[in-house]
């Protein structure tokens, strides 16, 4: 009669059958860290290094130790660009997240009819940032745009040419573009949320605001955070919308440091300085990212149902 350690022994399946080996799994993220390093870590090692040179961008390239760094710090159009990269980074959040998680919440209902409003609110994302900034500016004429056309004094505004217009004008095309993706990111996470809460705050009495604050918020506070990080880190690099609607004008009232960056670089030809904004410009979003997953709690594993 065989013993139980016999059974054992002859129920172990082969090495061969328990799937891959452990010592291949490193290897299958090579692939990922040469994409990585190619096209993330090379190109911010080299804008570094350019940051403390002095090059035209087309003559040779001398080194200059601190040179363009001082003259960055010490240019007072870095305050007022970093204050209204600031400015458009907190406008557009507090205009994006509550319309995207009013759209979102809307759109995770299975009714036929609004999947297919899902898809057509999608459609501005799909569209290109100049053309849309194209759009927009002939559209926003004084002249010959649509106030004009419809006779409207309302609309027949100096849009881009007035301070506070123009920056109200550049949040609203932002918006516009971008609130679809970020209902999309909530969408799903209200389908993820167990519809077992809902009934059972349903036969508690509870109507459809009460459920909104007191299960569908809170479910969604680790969704809020990623679409937040996602938002606030992508205002960073707002330049060609901008580039074209203002041009950062009228004067400096839409001049963010993306657009700062380009002109010191191709208009003036100060690739140092420039390269000492876009250094500038990632520890300020890495920064921002660190300070937005500290707000999610300490685990990272953690599940938009916990508590649940």
């Amino acid at each position: 009669m065989s013993s139980p350690a016999t059974f054992a022994r002859e129920e172990t399946p082969p090495p061969a059958a328990r799937g891959p080996r452990r010592g291949l799994l490193p290897w299958l993220a090579v692939p990922a860290l040469l994409v990585f390093v190619a096209f993330g870590v090379i190109p911010l090692v080299g804008v570094l290094v350019l940051s403390f040179t002095s090059w035209d961008g087309l003559g040779d390239i001398h080194f200059s130790g601190f040179t363009s760094w001082s003259a960055v710090l010490a240019d007072p159009g870095l305050p007022h660009a970093l204050w209204v990269t600031f400015l458009v980074m907190a406008v557009s959040w507090a205009v994006q997240t509550p319309a995207s998680i009013l759209i979102g919440v809307f759109l995770a209902g299975h009714q036929r009819y609004r999947a297919v409003l899902a898809v057509l609110y999608f459609i501005p994302l799909l569209l290109s940032s100049a053309a849309i900034a194209i759009t927009y500016k002939a559209l926003l004429d004084p002249n010959f745009g649509l106030g004009a056309g419809l006779k409207l004094d309302l609309l027949a505004q100096d849009w881009l040419g007035e301070p506070a217009l123009a920056f109200s004008v550049v949040i609203f095309v932002v918006s516009w573009q971008f609130i679809p993706f970020h209902s999309l990111i909530y969408q799903g996470g209200v389908r993820q949320i167990p519809r077992a809460m809902y009934e059972a705050a349903e036969l508690d009495g509870a109507g459809r605001v009460r459920k909104f604050f007191s299960i569908t918020l809170p479910q969604l506070k680790y969704t809020i955070i990623t679409s937040s990080t996602l938002m606030v880190v992508g205002s960073l690099t707002f330049f060609d919308l901008i580039f074209v609607l203002t041009e950062g004008g009228p004067g400096d009232a839409t001049r963010v440091l993306a657009l700062d960056m380009y002109i010191r670089a191709f208009k003036a030809g100060l690739m140092g300085p420039a390269s000492a904004i876009a250094v500038i410009l990632v520890l300020v979003g890495l920064a921002l990212a660190l300070l937005l997953r500290r707000l999610g709690g300490r685990d990272p594993a953690a599940s938009q149902l916990e508590g649940a």
